[in-house]
C-alpha cells in the first residue's frame, strides 16, 4: 500500500475521531476535575505512572521483540479512548468524570506519550535511538491531539444547533474510521507480525485486563467511590488506539511499533465487554429495584 496513504490519511483520520472528542467537551470539563480531585488525580496517577511501568513489566516477561515492546509502551502511553464513556455509562460508572479525565488525558499525553515512547526506544532498540519522538515530531503530537478537539470544542461553543446535529454522524465516522485505522495497520505490519500474532494478541489482551483491574482497584482501595471507580477503570482500559498507530506509522514510521495498538483496537472490546457486563449486573444485585423519578 502507497506509504503516502498512511502518511496523510492516518492523521486525517485521527483528526476526524479528535474532533469528534471535542464535540462532545466543553471548557467545563476541564475544570470539573477540581470538583474531584482526589478521583481524578489517583486515575491520572494510573494511567501515566503505573501502567506504562506494569506494560514494561508485561513486555519483559513475555519477551516481546524490540519493536513489538516499544508498540505495547506507545499503546500504553496513550490516552483514554472516546468509547470509554459508553462502556463507562453501560457499567453504571461516573460519565462525567469519564468526560473530564478523557480531557485532560489527551492534554497530558502531549508530554508523557513522548517521554514513554523515547525512553522504550533508547531502552528496547538501543542502536535505533534515533527512531524516537525529537521535539519537532513532539510538535507533531501536539497538532494531532489538540487542534482537532480544540476546533470540536470551538465550533460546540459557536454553534451549538449545528454541534448537536454533528456529533452524532461525526461519531458514526470516528468508529468506522477507527475500524479503518486498524485495518490499514494491520496490513501494513502483517509481513514482520504474521508470525507472532498470537503472542501479541496475548499481550494485548493482558495489557487491556490489567489496565481494567488497576483503573478500578486502586482507587477503590483507596476509598473512592465505586462510580468513579469503575469510571477510572474504563478511562485506563480503553486507550486511543488510533493515535498510538498514528504515532507509530507517520512520525515513527515504523508498521511494526503499530500492530500491538492495531489488535489491541480489536481485541479490548472483549474484556471492556465483559467488565461492564460485570460491573452492571453486580450494581443490578445490588439493587435489584431502582428508585424511579
Amino acid at each position: 500500500m502507497d506509504s503516502a496513504v498512511f502518511t496523510i490519511g492516518l492523521p486525517a483520520a485521527l483528526a476526524v475521531i479528535m474532533f469528534g472528542l471535542g464535540l462532545s467537551l466543553t471548557v467545563q470539563d476541564f475544570v470539573r476535575v477540581a470538583t474531584v480531585p482526589r478521583a481524578a488525580v489517583i486515575s491520572l496517577a494510573c494511567q501515566t505512572v503505573v501502567l506504562p511501568l506494569l506494560c514494561l513489566g508485561l513486555v519483559h516477561a513475555l519477551g516481546l521483540a524490540p519493536e513489538l515492546a516499544v508498540g505495547m509502551m506507545l499503546l500504553a502511553a496513550s490516552p483514554g479512548g472516546t468509547t470509554a464513556n459508553l462502556y463507562s455509562h453501560v457499567a453504571g460508572g461516573d460519565v462525567a468524570l469519564n468526560i473530564s479525565l478523557t480531557a485532560v488525558n489527551s492534554v497530558l499525553a502531549i508530554v508523557t506519550l513522548p517521554v514513554v515512547v523515547n525512553l522504550s526506544v533508547a531502552h528496547f532498540m538501543g542502536d535505533d535511538a534515533g527512531l524516537g519522538l525529537q521535539p519537532g515530531k513532539m510538535l507533531q503530537v501536539c497538532a494531532l491531539v489538540l487542534l482537532p478537539v480544540a476546533l470540536g470544542m470551538l465550533l460546540r461553543r459557536r454553534r451549538p444547533v449545528a454541534t448537536e446535529k454533528l456529533r452524532r454522524p461525526v461519531k458514526r465516522a470516528s468508529i468506522a474510521v477507527l475500524a479503518g485505522v486498524v485495518a490499514a495497520a494491520m496490513v501494513q505490519g502483517w509481513d514482520s507480525a504474521r508470525d507472532h500474532l498470537l503472542l501479541i494478541g496475548s499481550a494485548t489482551l493482558l495489557l487491556c485486563v490489567m489496565s481494567l483491574a488497576v483503573g478500578y482497584g486502586v482507587p477503590k482501595l483507596l476509598g473512592i467511590s465505586r462510580a468513579q471507580s469503575i469510571a477510572s477503570a474504563m478511562e485506563i482500559g480503553i486507550h486511543n488506539s488510533a493515535l498510538a498507530i498514528t504515532v507509530a506509522v507517520t512520525l515513527l514510521d515504523n508498521a511494526t511499533i503499530a500492530v500491538p495498538p492495531a489488535l489491541y483496537g480489536v481485541l479490548m472490546n472483549v474484556p471492556a465487554a465483559c467488565a461492564a457486563y460485570l460491573f452492571a449486573r453486580r450494581a443490578t444485585r445490588r439493587d435489584p429495584h431502582p428508585a424511579t423519578t
